[in-house]
């Protein structure tokens, strides 16, 4: 496994591979992995030659700067497991290789609508932060397939709408979420949690599912469903942040035209903000 700092070496390497008419598999992290980047890894492996895995904690997509500096970063660790996994390359940009002229100089790629909603009215300029450097690493790697997880489920439509309007050659690979036995979505927020706030974490996706089950029957009344939802969850340790039923195509309101839901919970535990989501088949 190569680890490369260097753009101008990673560059380099990739040409190599190119020229051998190997194909690319790109899974961009920030790091402190667990097992559902190894999973992304994984498929990954199942469509191309050569996996390329980076790990940039990405300075542009955080709001917070107390976020940004206690975002836990375990390079070594993370590598040991990569190689485990059989990763060829593991790319470690520092931030000022990434942005060379300071975050305020840089060009940005904005995604309109699908970025501006839901997360994005939460976290201001959060989505622009994803766009731009995920476009900077795809123009870095040069992949034929990126894998993203469908946890981030709003990142994910962010980035196939980014690949679809700038006509990246580029296929993008939705790789289910990967639970834990309890039902918890794998995090590495998970990490932050209690002893006893892990006991309670799984009542998320309990509630999600619950929603869920309901929704085919009740959709015109998912607001309804929503606020029940809601209290649930805060009468069971939780302090809901949003829940929202949208269309998953265009993230927006449900019409009588949506063939799908998707469910996206966000809800604080303690200090901890847990997020989930689920699609669900409004016509089964």
């Amino acid at each position: 496994m190569q680890v490369i700092q260097n753009p101008k070496l990673l560059r380099s390497a990739i040409r190599d591979i190119k020229q051998q008419g190997k194909q690319v598999s790109f899974i961009p992290t920030m790091g402190n992995l667990h097992q559902g980047h190894l999973t992304l890894v994984k498929e990954g492996q199942q469509h191309a030659d050569v996996t390329v895995v980076s790990i940039f904690v990405n300075p542009l997509q955080f709001n917070n700067a107390n976020d940004l500096a206690n975002y836990p970063k375990t390079l070594e660790a993370d590598c040991e497991k990569l190689q485990q996994a059989a990763v060829d390359i593991v790319f470690t940009p520092s931030a000022n290789t990434i942005y060379p002229n300071g975050l305020e100089a840089q060009t940005f790629v904005e995604v309109p609508g699908v970025s501006d909603c839901l997360e994005g009215e939460l976290r201001p300029g959060h989505f622009r932060g994803v766009s731009t450097v995920v476009a900077k690493l795809f123009n870095l790697v040069q992949p034929d397939f990126a894998c993203f997880g469908e946890k981030d489920f709003q990142q994910l439509c962010v980035i196939k709408q980014m690949v679809t309007d700038l006509a990246m050659p580029i296929e993008i690979i939705p790789v289910a979420t990967v639970r834990e036995t309890s039902g918890l979505a794998m995090s590495s927020r998970n990490n932050k949690l209690s002893a006893d706030e892990k006991l309670i974490a799984p009542k998320i996706a309990e509630v999600m599912n619950q929603l869920g089950q309901q929704l085919p029957h009740n959709w015109g009344s998912y607001k309804q469903l929503i606020k029940d939802a809601g209290q649930t969850l805060d009468q069971s340790g939780f302090k809901t942040d949003k829940i929202h039923v949208v269309d998953p195509v265009t993230l927006a309101p449900l019409t009588a035209d949506s063939k799908q839901a998707v469910v996206l919970m966000a809800a604080f535990l303690g200090e901890t903000r847990l997020i989930d989501n689920l699609v669900v088949d409004l016509h089964p």
